[in-house]
């Protein structure tokens, strides 16, 4: 079934696939203008749509009600319009739009069927071809076209259906390059298209519930395209010899009645134009050679905001630099309670302080980035689930010719191996060699309290039990925290350790902290122990052995 928890599943699994598959999708990003950003653009768009549907569950807090199937899927579309970037991005926004025109036309709305779903497809796909002004086969709209096609043709229920547009999606996928002569010479796949399989991959996933499917099924067509084979001819990766010079986005404040003129005016003046929104909200999006025109253009139909503009020529050019002296290199961690805050910042970190159970977005990571001011930067992410939002904010500060090295940390206790062997003097690749085998000798675990019951690696746990986890899995299920703790220590020192770094957590039992430091001392001869008091909320204590 697909209800409001459903569609917050869906954009989480999609936000986690295109985040898999994002530098792929980059590769082979060839049309229309071959800048290598559509994976982003795409992940960045999705993000958007996650954090507003993240919101409305958000702002029901504890309470035993819970988000209409409408509010969801309004929400749903509405942030992926505020955040849509890039020609693929805003096409994709408009896509979700037009099935929130079938799913929740008015009111609440109720839960998705099969019939519904089949509509919503087709209605994506009709509004996302009205939405650009001189549509071409063999990309993401011959691929959203072809997955409502395949819905329809599907007579099972809803599970069947959203799996029906997955395939026929793919299969669409897999002919782009006999359609697109851009792509056929580059030997790869519709970057955007590619992007919509992912999409509806996960949607196939969120309606019938199923374990997700895996990075290659999301994205990969049949094996006779793939990635831009090494050597291939894509030209130059930040413009077209002859191409509009500037990309303009922005969101435009208008009535219907204004678009007609301001389409005209826009498709004058450039190309790659899609026009997408309604409701007096609209996103615009054209490449032009003159940009002041395009924005004026917006200000004549009605109030342009958000505005981004984007030299194709400079996109990624190394000597851009912000105002002022930058450093020459920082490190910016992400970590939640204020101990953790103030060890970092005393380590000389710049400190992105994330909020329990809200994981900061990749705009949050690049302001941080922008923060630090550095030439050079070391990110440490120190949560698995954030590697690529990471990713994605690590590439954006790239474009602005900072030079970026993300170590993979899984763990605050990894971040704080690897701040330990930083040394700015040292050459920049070196410094990062060093850190990340710190990071990557550095085991970890943390202590968590079950909030009802399931199965686990270690067994059956029921609510309230306290679970001891190593790198992410289960090990350890008991009663009481510093058993519990004791426990998971000795399982952890069994493999081996010269140093146990403990970060006692808000929630942690007095007293917890010396009780397990007498207990490596006692039982672990030439083990020393470091006691750090972070401060936070999720978790009562972080463990590492290195």
């Amino acid at each position: 079934m697909l209800d409001a928890p459903a569609v917050r599943a869906w954009c989480h699994l999609a936000l986690d696939a295109l985040g898999q598959a994002r530098e792929e999708i980059d590769a082979i990003n060839v049309y229309p203008v071959p800048d290598g950003d559509t994976g982003t653009n795409l992940y960045l768009t999705v993000e958007s749509a996650a954090q507003a549907v993240d919101a409305v569950f958000s702002g029901y807090g504890t309470s035993d009600e819970s988000p209409s199937f409408g509010d969801v899927v309004r929400a749903m579309a509405h942030g992926a319009l505020i955040g849509a970037r890039g020609n693929s991005g805003v096409i994709l926004a408009q896509l979700l739009r037009g099935m929130s025109e079938v799913l929740a036309p008015d009111g609440d709305g109720s839960p998705c069927d099969a019939d519904q779903l089949r509509r919503a497809l087709r209605r994506a796909a009709a509004s996302a071809y009205e939405a650009v002004a001189h549509p071409v086969q063999g990309t993401v709209l011959t691929v959203a076209s072809a997955a409502a096609t395949a819905a329809e043709a599907e007579p099972g229920g809803l599970a069947a259906v959203a799996r029906a547009a997955h395939q026929g999606a793919r299969t669409a996928l897999a002919a782009t390059p006999d359609q697109l002569q851009a792509l056929a010479k580059a030997g790869v796949v519709d970057a955007g298209g590619r992007g919509l399989v992912a999409v509806l991959a996960a949607l196939a996933d969120a309606a019938v519930g199923d374990t997700p499917m895996g990075p290659l099924a999301y994205v990969q067509g049949p094996p006779a395209h793939g990635i831009a084979p090494a050597g291939c001819d894509r030209g130059d990766p930040h413009a077209v010899p002859g191409g509009p010079a500037f990309e303009v986005i922005y969101l435009l404040d208008a009535t219907d009645a204004a678009l007609p003129a301001l389409r005209a005016k826009l498709d004058r003046l450039g190309d790659s134009l899609v026009v997408v929104g309604g409701g007096g909200l609209w996103k615009v999006h054209v490449h032009v050679d003159d940009a002041g025109a395009a924005v004026e253009a917006g200000i004549e139909a009605g109030r342009p905001h958000r505005i981004r503009i984007t030299h194709f020529g400079a996109a990624a050019a190394p000597g851009r630099h912000e105002p002022g002296e930058r450093a020459l290199r920082a490190v910016v961690a992400v970590v939640e309670g204020d101990g953790l805050a103030r060890l970092y910042t005393r380590a000389g970190a710049t400190v992105l302080l994330a909020e329990p159970d809200q994981p900061p977005a990749s705009g949050d990571l690049a302001g941080a980035i922008r923060r630090a001011h550095a030439r050079e930067v070391v990110l440490l992410p120190n949560d698995a689930s954030l590697r690529n939002t990471a990713a994605v904010a690590a590439e954006r500060a790239r474009q602005d010719g900072v030079r970026v090295a993300l170590i993979p940390t899984r763990s605050v206790v990894q971040g704080i191996a690897a701040l330990a062997v930083h040394e700015p003097a040292h050459r920049f690749d070196e410094d990062v060699v060093a850190m990340t085998a710190a990071a990557g000798a550095t085991r970890h675990a943390q202590l968590a309290i079950a909030e009802s019951q399931s199965w686990t690696m270690a067994g059956v746990c029921q609510a309230g039990d306290v679970l001891g986890l190593i790198d992410g899995d289960v090990a350890v299920i008991g009663a009481e925290v510093a058993a519990t703790a004791t426990t998971l220590l000795d399982r952890m020192l069994a493999a081996g350790g010269e140093m146990v770094t403990l970060v006692v957590g808000a929630t942690a039992p007095e007293g917890l902290a010396e009780r397990l430091e007498a207990h490596v001392h006692d039982h672990h001869l030439a083990v020393d122990t470091v006691v750090y008091h972070g401060g936070q909320e999720t978790c009562p204590l972080l463990i590492g052995v290195e």
